[in-house]
């Protein structure tokens, strides 16, 4: 998190650019799952009073990016092997919908979009946090391409939680070039206007990152 300037405030209040700096900095990776938050040390980096911190953090608890506990305050949410399948159950569901609603709905520029980023995949760096933020913006526009508006919030919202796991499925070995093929399967059923097809290949390419996912987890149990 870098130091808040007279400037930004110019579009929003001190809490409001608190809590966009903590919750990209959950979702970055820069404060990982566990995290101890204390308020004032957020004060002291952003350099604002205590009293917008305090309102941001009310409010990202309230979304359940960050949780209270008795022992230690707030902390960034941990999620235990349960609520992970949970998490991806439901992210299966939701992202075949937004395949199967592309396939149906989506326009040239959506698609060329799609396909754009999946160069991008193919071409980018191969860091843990470039993979995760193409990745990222590939899953978003494929929301996007469905043209549900409370789809997206739905996806949207599971996304925040999913950026609380450690790590990044896309970045264990083999990952990458698999996620892209199958990244491509989906666009391709999206082209041809397959949406039965297209929800089949996204729920696969999800119930593979659990797969990755669980994997990751087990070395912690």
């Amino acid at each position: 998190m870098r130091l808040l300037q007279p400037d930004d405030f110019r579009n929003a209040s001190r809490a409001e650019l608190v809590y966009r700096a903590l919750r990209a900095a959950i979702r970055d990776g820069e404060m990982e799952a566990g995290e101890r938050l204390r308020e004032t040390d957020i004060a002291e980096k952003l350099g604002v009073s205590r009293t917008p911190v305090r309102e941001a953090l009310q409010r990202l608890t309230a979304e359940g990016l960050l949780s209270v506990t008795a022992g230690r305050g707030v902390i960034v949410t941990e999620f235990d092997k349960q609520q992970v399948l949970e998490l991806y159950a439901l992210r299966e569901v939701l992202e075949g919908a937004a395949a199967a609603f592309a396939a149906e709905r989506a326009s040239e520029t959506d698609i060329d979009t799609l396909r754009q980023l999946i160069e991008d995949e193919a071409t980018g760096a191969g860091d843990g946090r470039s993979l995760a933020a193409t990745n990222r913006a590939f899953h978003a526009a494929l929301c996007e391409a469905a043209h549900n508006r409370y789809l997206t919030s739905a996806i949207s919202a599971l996304a925040d939680s999913i950026d609380l796991l450690r790590g990044t499925t896309i970045a264990t070995p083999g990952r990458r070039a698999s996620a892209e093929a199958e990244h491509r399967a989906i666009v391709d059923a999206i082209e041809r206007r397959d949406p039965a097809g297209a929800e089949r290949i996204a729920r696969d390419h999800i119930r593979e990152a659990r797969r990755i996912r669980l994997r990751m987890l087990s070395p912690q149990r």
